[in-house]
């Protein structure tokens, strides 16, 4: 009987250990507001940008324009037991190019504010 509650006590932690998981990974480089500053409408140019920012994540041409996208993902996930949670924080900057390749508008994703409950271990 004794052996038999081991064995139980055993599983039982083994199921507890094995259902949990925590991943946190992040992709692309956070663009320095300072940076941004730096870029004046109608002056900067493409070097500029490229120079300050460095190259975009995407370039995309729409109506002979050029639009510069530079995108940081910051995903975090938990697994704990049967209960199950993944932020994903998004932060977008576009700048629109003039068909002369002039800062024609600078666009930079609105960040929404940390959910009032956070999953542990992912507070700030």
């Amino acid at each position: 009987m004794h052996r038999v509650r081991c064995l139980v006590l055993v599983a039982a932690v083994c199921l507890l250990i094995g259902g949990c998981a925590f991943v946190r990974g992040t992709y692309g480089e956070e663009v320095n507001s300072m940076d941004l500053s730096s870029i004046k409408k109608g002056t900067s140019t493409r070097v500029e940008v490229a120079t300050l920012l460095g190259a975009p994540e995407r370039i995309v041409e729409v109506n002979g324009h050029e639009i510069f996208q530079y995108y940081r993902f910051d995903m975090k996930s938990g697994l704990l037991l049967f209960f199950s949670r993944t932020n994903v924080i998004s932060e977008d900057v576009f700048v629109f190019f003039d068909g002369n390749g002039i800062v024609q508008d600078i666009v930079v994703g609105k960040k929404k504010p940390a959910p009032d409950m956070q999953f542990w271990p992912f507070g700030e």
